[in-house]
């Protein structure tokens, strides 16, 4: 997710919840929606007849291209801006969204930082700011998410996806914050299953999809094969992961690598240095 200091009103259009046909919408919220794997994720809950929510944080111009494309085909998409590094912003979110349209099915946990630090030479304001938008914020969310009137909803119907990283299974000790907060994520996803049923709590566990931070193409195009498949990750099937879990009512407490088995081949250092000494100079 791209950090951003700035404070705007929630930009939505103006259907409201239910709909005139008395047709049982499922309206999803999906975190960092506007770019990357957040917009697949978008489009694949639009394209299956989901009503989402778009949140971005400074991305409005690329929030916006999306609404657009996606209203284009018939589908509904609104947006909503919030700082997940702050819990009051991500209450209001919460509130907004519950007061426009009515409690969420699914909350797909998307936005996250990676900011690279060592395990021996921390920046504890941005080890903190990592921790509360990749663990803090999606724990609220889920336990918000719980905290909704859904009296109408059916057993296993409402489900909240925590987006992971490999990683989590194939440790490293680059971006030692970062992978700090998705290890503690991965634990939440079944403590939450146990605390927040009937809501259903699950991860999904990508492997490298895109370039990221000084990496550049090149090496990207190496890493991204560097996995049992010999392929790169589609995004796509990451989103169709989290689609398929959003939509079993039988799946709950568990995480799913989609990773073309990124997971099983360890490595010394974090895949996009792939190449590079492990200490270097």
């Amino acid at each position: 997710m791209d950090k951003d200091t700035t404070r705007s009103r929630p930009i939505t259009d103006n259907c409201t919840f239910p709909s005139p046909c008395g047709i049982s919408l499922k309206h999803v919220l999906i975190t960092g929606g506007a770019l990357r794997l957040g917009a697949t994720l978008c489009r694949g809950f639009a394209q299956a007849g989901w009503q989402v929510w778009c949140h971005y944080q400074r991305s409005a111009p690329a929030a916006l291209a999306l609404q657009a494309s996606l209203h284009a085909t018939g589908a509904t998409v609104r947006l909503v801006q919030a700082d997940l590094a702050e819990s009051a912003e991500v209450k209001r979110m919460m509130a907004h969204i519950t007061q426009t349209t009515g409690p969420l099915d699914c909350v797909v946990n998307n936005a996250s930082l990676f900011e690279p630090d060592e395990g021996c030479d921390m920046d504890l304001a941005g080890a903190r700011q990592q921790i509360e938008v990749n663990l803090i914020a999606p724990m609220l969310l889920a336990s918000l998410m719980a905290q909704q009137a859904a009296p109408e909803a059916q057993p296993g119907q409402r489900s909240v996806v925590h987006i992971l990283d490999q990683k989590v299974f194939n440790l490293n000790p680059d971006y030692f914050s970062y992978t700090v907060s998705k290890l503690a994520l991965e634990r939440a996803v079944a403590l939450q299953a146990q605390a927040l049923a009937p809501l259903r709590v699950c991860g999904v566990a990508p492997g490298l999809m895109f370039l990221s931070g000084p990496q550049t193409q090149e090496n990207f195009d190496r890493a991204s094969r560097v996995n049992l498949l010999r392929e790169p990750i589609d995004p796509a099937q990451v989103a169709a992961t989290c689609l398929f879990l959003a939509q079993n009512p039988c799946i709950t407490g568990t995480t799913v690598c989609v990773d073309n088995g990124q997971h099983l081949v360890p490595l010394a250092r974090d895949v996009m240095f792939l190449g590079e000494p492990k200490d270097p100079a």
